[in-house]
C-alpha cells in the first residue's frame, strides 16, 4: 500500500502544467525519432541531455522516458505502413504488419499496434511500481563483491549477446573501458591516459562520449551509405478494429507483456529478443497458422506489446542498481550523474519524488501516446519525406553544441569528432555500440567496488567472492564465457 500512496503523489506532482507538457513533448519527439530509421531515443537522448542541464531533474526525465516510450511505438508506424522499421524492435512488425496494409487493413494493423503498447505499457509500469522497490530491498544488502559480479555479468552479457560475433562485443567494451579509465587515479592520484594534456584529468565527459558515438557516428555513417529516395505512403483511414480484431489481438498484448517485461530487465537482452519470441509463440498458438506470412494480426499484437513492455522492464535495473540493459537506459543513467544523482538501492530513499514522479508520468506518457497515435499515425510516416542532408546536418548542428556546452572547452568539440569517427568505425566493422557505453559509465564503478572487495581481504583474490550470489553470478558468467565449447557436447547441438 505504500508504493500506492507514493505513485499518487508521483501523479500529483506530474499533473502540474510544466510537467504535463514535458510528458507531451517527450511522446511527440520519441513517436518522430522512432518513425525514423538511424534516429533512435538512445540518440535523441544523448543530444538533449546538454540541453536539459539547466531545467529541474524531475522535468528533464521526464521528458527522457517519454522519449523512450514513444520511441518504441514509433518505429510501428513506418513498419506497418512502408516496410521501414524505424528501430530494430520493431522489424518483426513489419512482416506481418505491412502484409496488412498490403491487403488493405493498414488501419487495424496501426491499431493493433497502439493499443497493444498502450496495454503492455500500462501493465508493465504497474509492475514497475511494485517490482522496483522489492528489488531495493535486495540491493541494500549486497556487498562490493556482490556488486562487483554484477557489473562483470554485465559486461559480458552485453559483450556476447549483441553483435555478429563475441569478439566483436569484447571490442566493444574494451574501448568503453579504456576510455572510462582516462583522467586520476582514485586511489593513487595519478593521471591514467591523459597524455599529458591537463584537460582529460578529470575524464571524458560521458555526455560527450554518448553525443559523439551515437549522434555524430550515427550522421557520419548515414551519410556515407544512404542514398534512397522517399518512400510512397499507403493511404489509411483511421485506425479501428472489429469485435473479431479485437478477439485475436487481446491474448497477444497479453503474452507480449508477459515477455517483454522481464527480458528487458536483463542485462544485454532489450526488445529484440522478446519480440521474436512473441512472433514465434503467437505463430505455434495461432488458430490460423496459415495466415503468417500473409497478415496475421497477432503477428503484429503480440510483438509490439512485448516491444513496450521491455521499456518498463528496462528501468528496474537503471533504478534499483544503476545498471543499464539498453543503450537508451545507459544515456539515461548519464544523465542521473550529470545531476550527482546516483541510481541505485538509496535512489528511492534519497530522491523518492524524482523517482514516483517519474514511474507517474510513464502511465500519462502511455496514455498521450494512444491518444496522438490513433489519430496522427499515418501523419507520422510522412516524416520520411525530410531530406536527409537536412536531417543530419541539424543533428551535427545540436551535437556539436551541446557537447561544447557541457565544459565549454574547445577540446571537447576535438573530441566530439574522434569519438564520432569511432563511432563510424565501429557501425564499418560491426562493433555494437552498448558494450561501449556499459564500459565508460560501469567501468569505473567495477574498479572501485574491486578494489574495495581486495582492500577488504588484504589483497587476497578471494575477497572478490562474497556470498552465494556473487558464487552463483560467477558459475553463469563461465557458462557464458564457455558455451560455444560447452554446446559441442549438448547432444542434438554438436556442430
Amino acid at each position: 500500500m505504500d508504493n500506492l500512496g507514493h505513485l499518487l503523489d508521483g501523479f500529483v506532482n506530474v499533473l502540474s502544467p510544466g510537467n504535463l507538457l514535458m510528458a507531451l513533448l517527450g511522446v511527440v519527439a520519441g513517436t518522430a525519432v522512432g518513425v525514423l530509421p538511424g534516429i533512435g531515443p538512445a540518440m535523441t537522448v544523448a543530444l538533449l541531455l546538454p540541453v536539459t542541464y539547466g531545467m529541474d531533474p524531475t522535468q528533464a526525465f521526464i521528458l527522457f522516458a517519454g522519449i523512450y516510450y514513444g520511441g518504441m511505438y514509433g518505429g510501428s508506424t513506418t513498419s506497418i505502413l512502408l516496410n521501414t522499421p524505424g528501430e530494430s524492435s520493431s522489424v518483426i512488425t513489419s512482416i506481418e504488419g505491412n502484409k496488412m496494409a498490403k491487403a488493405g487493413r493498414a488501419a487495424q494493423a496501426l491499431a493493433t499496434a497502439a493499443i497493444g503498447s498502450f496495454v503492455a505499457g500500462t501493465i508493465a509500469t504497474l509492475l514497475l511500481v511494485f517490482v522496483t522497490p522489492l528489488v531495493v530491498t535486495f540491493a541494500v544488502g549486497l556487498g562490493a563483491p556482490e556488486y562487483f559480479a554484477i557489473m562483470l555479468l554485465a559486461f559480458v552479457a552485453v559483450s556476447v549477446t549483441l553483435g555478429s560475433s563475441r569478439v566483436r562485443g569484447f571490442a566493444s567494451l574494451l574501448l568503453g573501458l579504456v576510455i572510462g579509465l582516462i583522467g586520476i587515479d582514485g586511489v593513487t592520484g595519478r593521471q591514467r591516459l591523459t597524455l599529458g594534456i591537463p584537460q582529460l584529468a578529470d575524464g571524458i565527459d560521458v555526455v560527450v562520449v554518448a553525443v559523439g558515438i551515437f549522434a555524430v557516428g550515427e550522421a557520419l555513417w548515414v551519410a556515407a551509405h544512404m542514398r534512397r529516395k522517399a518512400m510512397p505512403v499507403i493511404p489509411v483511414g483511421r485506425p479501428w478494429l472489429g469485435a473479431e480484431d479485437w478477439r485475436r489481438s487481446w491474448r497477444p498484448w497479453l503474452r507480449g507483456t508477459a515477455l517483454g517485461f522481464p527480458f528487458g530487465a536483463l542485462p544485454g537482452s532489450g526488445a529484440e529478443i522478446p519480440t521474436f519470441l512473441s512472433y514465434a509463440v503467437e505463430k505455434r498458438l495461432a488458430r490460423r497458422p496459415e495466415e503468417f506470412g500473409h497478415g496475421a494480426i497477432e503477428g503484429v499484437a503480440g510483438p509490439e506489446a512485448a516491444n513496450n513492455a521491455s521499456a518498463a522492464g528496462t528501468l528496474v535495473p537503471m533504478l534499483a542498481i544503476g545498471l543499464p540493459t539498453t543503450a537508451t537506459a545507459a544515456v539515461m543513467l548519464a544523465a542521473f550523474e550529470s545531476y550527482g544523482i546516483q541510481p541505485g538501492p538509496l535512489l528511492l530513499e534519497r530522491q523518492p519524488a524524482l523517482v514516483w514522479t517519474l514511474i507517474a508520468s510513464l502511465f500519462i506518457g502511455n496514455l498521450l501516446l494512444l491518444v496522438l497515435n490513433l489519430p496522427l499515425a499515418p501523419a507520422w510516416a510522412r516524416l520520411l519525406r525530410v531530406p536527409r542532408p537536412y536531417l543530419y546536418a541539424g543533428i551535427l548542428f545540436f551535437a556539436s553544441m551541446g557537447a561544447y556546452a557541457v565544459n565549454s572547452q574547445p577540446l571537447d568539440l576535438i573530441l566530439l569528432l574522434l569519438l564520432g569517427l569511432l563511432g563510424f568505425a565501429m557501425r564499418r566493422f560491426g562493433l555494437p555500440v552498448l558494450p561501449l557505453i556499459v564500459g565508460v559509465i560501469l567501468g569505473p564503478r567495477a574498479e572501485l567496488q574491486g578494489r574495495r572487495s581486495l582492500q577488504l581481504s588484504g589483497g587476497d583474490l578471494s575477497g572478490l567472492v562474497g556470498g552465494p550470489l556473487s558464487i552463483a553470478i560467477y558459475a553463469v558468467l563461465v557458462i557464458l564465457l564457455a558455451w560455444p565449447l560447452i554446446k559441442r557436447f549438448v547432444p542434438g547441438r554438436a556442430l
